[in-house]
């Protein structure tokens, strides 16, 4: 019985065609490090903007929020819709 016959030798010449495929496709250390910090920058960029808007909306809601209010004020202490306004004046007919 002989080792070498057709389907071994093509066994053998697809392996060795798979690993310089592989060897190929390797990247060096230096850049996969570049690789790996900017992904972590961007993912860390993206969780401050999430975390950013969570704070923002649940400050709102508290009333935690200083965006256009006045602290402090309170001599004018009125209660929204406490005036009557009157109405749309009337189009008059041409």
């Amino acid at each position: 019985m002989t080792v070498f016959n057709k389907r071994n030798a093509l066994v053998g010449f697809l392996t060795l065609k798979a690993l310089q495929q592989r060897r190929r496709r390797r990247r060096s250390g230096a850049k996969k490090i570049v690789l790996f910090v900017s992904l972590g920058l961007v993912s860390a960029g993206i969780l401050a903007a999430i975390a950013g808007i969570l704070y923002r909306r649940h400050g709102s809601e508290d009333g935690q929020s200083l965006e256009g209010y006045g602290v402090g004020d309170d001599s004018e202490e009125e209660i929204v819709g406490e005036y009557v306004t009157a109405g749309p004046e009337p189009i008059p007919a041409t």
